[in-house]
């Protein structure tokens, strides 16, 4: 074949590559997706996402994401999985296991779904934490298991691990193919880390005992250049709380002391699972996050997501900041949080310094908001939910409902008041703008008046209307991070 011209074979060359960065540039650039937190997911269908209390598993380029699917009364339904190579855009994939997978399943309570992989067996193994449906005086673990990831898989019975009781619970396979389960145990007092059998259906030992007394829940366990993670939350029912973390050298070694990190209520979520995304240029290390419908006594499958970076001040150390979202790039591996804001915060009128509040803690549509002495309740407790399009929703944290200017009137002085949030309306959607010096100017969409405390008072329960913007101290908001 006859050789190309030098120039010609150049021109070539320069072509391919500069034709081969733009496709690597633009493939870089949609592999980045963002993640909103404190909603609901749902599908590439549409439908609700179900994959509460879950966990992840990565099988060739995709993440199975597998989690608890209720019923309304919160019994059993499903263990649903999804699938996403991007970890934005979810598959519904299959009702893993249902009321009919067994006769002990029919009326049941079944938690924090974990799916490891034997590659021995070429089994995948279900874990979970069983209940009878009724009470929580069973206290066991089951398991299931099937030969491909997102199958029908085969119940395998319930049973106390080595005859403790056990709750929450997560497992965890180590490099070298041992795995274990961590369970809490004795109601939660204590945390056992126990030792699978080589096929992983069973407990081979008991291999320590952590913290006794100090009641922890919703383990999850990660390892990171050598060094193994052990996230908790305390037990508080629905409500959420301080997370904590404990690292050691090896899952039989010595484990530090349980620290802090996150805020108080660690933005308002409970530990899931802590999922490493691994990719060509890093790994980042996700926390996943349940907010749990049940602590403004919603059903379950209300319940929201919370997925925030952990950060490593140093190998043996982690931290969590908030960020409303969260941009993901799985090829890479690089995540990050992106936005501004708190996980919930106090509003506050500039005049009084008083507390955006819902009267009398009421979880009704159509309770009035008035202004009140800041106490720390969740009836003060707001999340900003940024919709995208310059607007927010107000969302009270003790009742899960919405700031609204009722029967969407844009007449001055209407009180406004909570009630169920509805995508679409816009009396329940707010402009905030910057005023500068911490403060804040709060605008309703279908109205254009601004949120005021009514006559300037700065008297407990002051009415909180809607007013034609004036610029007054009363319509000014400071937004303070809560608790």
């Amino acid at each position: 074949m006859p050789r190309a011209p030098r120039t010609l074979l150049a021109t070539a060359v320069a072509s391919l590559a500069l034709l081969a960065s733009f496709m690597f540039a633009g493939s870089a650039q949609a592999a980045t997706v963002t993640v909103t937190n404190g909603v609901p997911f749902t599908d590439t269908s549409g439908n609700l996402l179900h994959a509460h209390g879950g966990g992840m598993i990565k099988v060739g380029s995709y993440y199975y994401w597998f989690g608890e699917n209720r019923n309304d009364d919160n019994t059993f339904r499903y263990v649903s999985v999804y699938r996403s190579t991007d970890l934005r855009n979810w598959e519904f994939r299959n009702n893993v296991l249902t009321q009919g997978s067994a006769a002990e399943l029919n009326v049941a309570n079944i938690e924090r779904p974990k799916v490891i992989y034997n590659s021995s067996t070429g089994q995948y193994v279900l874990w979970m934490h069983w209940e009878n449906g009724s009470d929580y005086g069973q206290a066991r673990v089951a398991v299931a298991t099937s030969s491909t990831v997102d199958g029908s898989y085969t119940y395998r019975g319930s049973f106390r691990p080595l005859g403790y009781d056990s709750r929450d619970m997560t497992v965890f396979r180590d490099d070298d193919g041992t795995a274990y389960l961590i369970s809490s145990t004795r109601v939660n007092a204590d945390l056992n880390i126990y030792r699978l059998t080589s096929d992983y259906l069973g407990v081979a030992s008991l291999v320590q005992t952590l913290w006794p007394g100090n009641y922890r829940e919703a383990p999850a366990m990660f390892k990171r250049n050598g060094v193994y993670f052990l996230v908790t939350s305390g037990a508080t029912g629905w409500a959420p709380n301080q997370a904590r973390y404990a690292t050691a050298t090896s899952v039989a070694g010595t484990w530090t002391s349980p620290a802090t990190f996150g805020n108080s209520i660690a933005y308002g979520s409970q530990s899931a699972y802590v999922v490493p995304v691994q990719g060509t240029s890093t790994t980042s290390y996700l926390f996943l996050g349940d907010r749990w419908a049940g602590a403004w006594s919603g059903k379950v499958n209300d319940s929201k997501y919370v997925w925030l970076p952990l950060t490593f001040p140093s190998n043996t150390s982690l931290s969590m900041s908030w960020y409303p979202r969260v941009n993901i790039d799985a090829a890479t591996g690089a995540v990050s949080g992106t936005g501004s804001g708190y996980a919930y915060e106090y509003p506050k009128p500039r005049h009084s310094g008083k507390c955006l509040d819902v009267v009398s803690q009421s979880t009704a549509d159509g309770a009035n908001v008035v202004q009140y002495a800041c106490n720390s309740g969740a009836n003060q407790q707001w999340q900003a939910l940024d919709l995208g399009t310059g607007y927010y929703q107000l969302i009270a944290r003790h009742s899960n409902k919405c700031l609204t200017v009722p029967g969407a009137s844009t007449a001055d002085s209407v009180q406004v008041q909570q009630s169920a949030c509805a995508s679409g309306n816009t009396s329940q959607q707010w402009q905030i703008t910057d005023l500068g010096s911490g403060y804040h100017r709060l605008t309703a969409r279908h109205s254009g008046k601004c949120l005021d405390v009514a006559g300037y008072s700065t008297a407990d329960s002051a009415r909180v209307v809607q007013y034609t913007c004036n610029g007054g101290n009363n319509q000014q908001w400071q937004r303070i991070s809560a608790p």
